[in-house]
C-alpha cells in the first residue's frame, strides 16, 4: 500500500513498483523514474525522573483530563536526544541530569516516528511553561493507573516499567530480534 500517493518534487501520482533490494514494493515516481521513500515527522516522548529515579513526573496540558508523558517534536538539524534535553528544559523547566534511550515507534495517526527516554532531572521542582496545565510526581504504580488508557504514553510506561514493549499498532515485525 502506498503511504504517500504524490511525489515530494514534481507532484506527479506514484505508482507501486518492486524494488528488489527492499523486497517489497515502493512508490515510484514514473515522471523523475525514482523510488520514493516514505516521509514522516520526528519526534520525542520523555519518562521523567526525579533524581531517587523512584517517581514519575506526568502532565497534563491543552485542556485533556489525563495524565501524559511530555513530548515534541524534533527539530531539523537536532539529535533526539537533545531535543529530549530541550523540551524537559522548555516545558517543565528542569536541568537534566541523565538521559537514556528507551524504544521507538512509528505513531500512524499523526505520521511519526516517536523516540522514547528515560530523563533523570536534577531537583523536584517543575517551573511549567504556558503549554502545561498541571504536572504531578507519581509513584511507579500510581503513574501506571494515572496515565491514559489506549495511548503510546502508556505502551513507553508499561515498557519501561515491565522491561517490555507492546505497541497495539504494531505491525508484525519482518524481522526477529
Amino acid at each position: 500500500m502506498i503511504e504517500m500517493n504524490y511525489c515530494m518534487h514534481c507532484g506527479t501520482k506514484l505508482e507501486e513498483k518492486y524494488l528488489a533490494s527492499e523486497g517489497r514494493n515502493i512508490p515510484y515516481c514514473p515522471h523523475c523514474q525514482d523510488y520514493r521513500f516514505p516521509v514522516f515527522n520526528a519526534g520525542v516522548s520523555m519518562i521523567i525522573v526525579n533524581p531517587a529515579e523512584d517517581r514519575i513526573l506526568m502532565i497534563r496540558q491543552y485542556g485533556g483530563s489525563e495524565y501524559i508523558l511530555c513530548a515534541g517534536y524534533i527539530n531539523k538539524g537536532e539529535d533526539a536526544e537533545d531535543a529530549a534535553i530541550r523540551e524537559v528544559r522548555e516545558e517543565l523547566g528542569f536541568a537534566v541530569k541523565n538521559i537514556r534511550f528507551n524504544h521507538s515507534h512509528y505513531y500512524a495517526p499523526s505520521n511519526t516516528l516517536m523516540f522514547n527516554f528515560t530523563v533523570t532531572v536534577e531537583d523536584e521542582a517543575a517551573r511549567p511553561n504556558e503549554e502545561i496545565d498541571t504536572w504531578s510526581w507519581f509513584s511507579r504504580e500510581e503513574a501506571r493507573e494515572a496515565v491514559r488508557k489506549n495511548s503510546l504514553a502508556k505502551a513507553f510506561l508499561t515498557g519501561y516499567l515491565d522491561g517490555r514493549y507492546e505497541f497495539p499498532d504494531a505491525p508484525e515485525k519482518p524481522y526477529k530480534q
